[in-house]
């Protein structure tokens, strides 16, 4: 059978939707588009920054953000803390204030040249977002803790289009690298320094996710190397080791954040978090395939 494809930017990265005829293709994009405005951090309108922005405790929040902060916190239970949803003061202190869409990205040879010295990652010692929860129709947590969705949102959000896809037949719903599937698929896996496939995973009614320094990458205000993945223990982008990590996992939302515990973990946690789950590990000198 031919799939359907429809392509289009959102969530600062590219969005493939594959399905078969009579799947409603339109009618996902219309909801990863209306996720994407409610879950943005960079429009002080959305929901999202409502919510970060707002003093009380208690804070009445709509059904799309309540499973959007469920997903978020899963993944942090699920990584014991790696994959921290409550680090976006940090963020933005190391210069990812805004959306860096159409900004130029730092060369990654010359990053790693910059680096620091590689070690792994490790959970906050006082975790804030094992104070967050989510009760009846609100959002709990405590005042000044404020949430940062990018990563979580896309995984999430490919779980639900591929939900919405799957009853027509065969499909798939990639949010730059997030990518849920129903039926069997194959997922190529390219090495982040030279951009050739270096391993070939099969999905059945599965998931798989990338997470990676490479993809968000610049010079900071001092002029030193930054990325996104940022070490929970010290509020700073994480050198590692791990240039990229790719896992499974029965959901997108679930495959995102392992991926980013495994580069976070470094080489050799991140080959364990990898064992279990399967996946491929790429570190600064090598590729290593987990068993899929």
């Amino acid at each position: 059978m031919t799939l359907v494809e429809l392509a289009f930017p959102a969530m600062g990265t590219w969005v493939r939707l594959l399905a078969s005829p009579g799947a409603p293709l339109d009618a996902a994009r219309e909801l990863i588009e209306a996720l994407e405005a409610r879950l943005t951090r960079f429009d002080p309108e959305s929901e999202l920054c409502r919510l970060n922005d707002d003093p009380r405790e208690v804070v009445p929040a709509s059904p799309e953000l309540r499973a959007a902060v469920l997903a978020a916190l899963d993944g942090a239970a699920a990584t014991g803390g790696l994959a921290d949803p409550t680090l976006l003061g940090a963020l933005v202190k190391a210069g990812y204030d805004r959306s860096l869409t159409g900004r130029p990205r730092a060369d990654l040879r010359e990053a790693l040249a910059s680096a620091p010295p590689s070690r792994p990652a490790a959970p906050q010692r006082f975790a804030a977002w094992r104070l967050v929860r989510v009760e009846g129709e609100a959002i709990v947590r405590p005042p000044g803790v404020r949430l940062d969705l990018g990563g979580s949102a896309k995984g999430h959000a490919a779980d639900i289009a591929a939900t919405m896809l799957a009853p027509y037949g065969p499909c798939a719903a990639d949010l730059g690298g997030d990518l849920r599937v129903s039926g069997a698929h194959e997922v190529r896996v390219l090495d982040p320094l030279t951009g050739d496939a270096t391993a070939t995973l099969t999905l059945e009614g599965d998931a798989v996710a990338t997470s990676g320094i490479d993809r968000r990458l610049w010079w900071d205000a001092g002029g030193r190397p930054a990325h996104h993945l940022l070490d929970p223990a010290t509020n700073r982008p994480a050198w590692t080791g791990v240039l990229s990590a790719t896992a499974k996992a029965p959901t997108a939302a679930q495959a995102e954040a392992l991926a980013k515990a495994a580069v976070l973990a470094g080489p050799s946690g991140g080959r364990k978090i990898l064992a279990a789950c399967g996946g491929v590990l790429t570190e600064y000198d090598r590729v290593i395939r987990a068993a899929a």
